[in-house]
């Protein structure tokens, strides 16, 4: 099962030297197969997913990924772009510019949307209760929505144990994306 590290600016902060360390470290530490460099309130944010990009390029098996802006993520020759769910219209665009696209989704019908507007994959949640994320939505619900589309899902929200990835690779889930599990 894949990976996907999201970083967040209360562990990685807005620092350059230390958010080059700690992404380093984490990175080094969990070997994802896929990363996010999100912080909706850094005014430095092209320059820190810079560093971001050039972090992630250290390592042969991890795919570096930016929020939200297409034209920085092919810019800055990252592998592809997390769009939110409100950007469903910018992903014909980011594929355009020959990025990986990952759409934020939390109903099954935004899963089917994304699908078929040629998203490469979806994070859904949240799985698990989340602080500021509404109710979870349950591995059942993950299962159901898995068996039920084709495009490929990373269960999101929540997660911070060994045995909610378990759970979660059971439901065939292609992966799984965390912020606080890779603090």
């Amino acid at each position: 099962m894949e990976s996907y590290l999201i970083t967040s600016r209360e562990f990685y902060t807005d620092t350059p030297a230390v958010f080059r360390s700690i992404l380093h470290e984490q990175l080094q530490k969990h070997l994802p197969t896929y990363a996010l460099y999100r912080d909706k309130s850094n005014p430095d944010y092209d320059a820190q997913a810079e560093h971001h990009v050039q972090v992630c390029a250290q390592f042969s098996n991890v795919k570096s990924f930016l929020h939200q802006k297409p034209d920085l993520a092919k810019e800055l020759n990252a592998t592809g772009v997390h769009l939110t769910s409100k950007q469903f219209d910018t992903i014909a665009y980011a594929k355009s510019l020959g990025l990986e696209v990952i759409s934020s989704c939390h109903t099954h019908d935004e899963v089917l949307q994304a699908q078929k507007l040629g998203a490469d994959a979806v994070t859904y949640s949240p799985i698990y209760s989340s602080p500021g994320k509404g109710d979870a939505k349950g591995i059942m619900e993950l299962k159901k929505l898995v068996e039920k589309v084709d495009i490929k899902v990373f269960g999101l929200g929540g997660i911070i144990t060994k045995q909610q990835i378990d759970e979660i690779e059971n439901t065939g889930t292609f992966g799984f994306a965390s912020i606080r599990y890779f603090y």
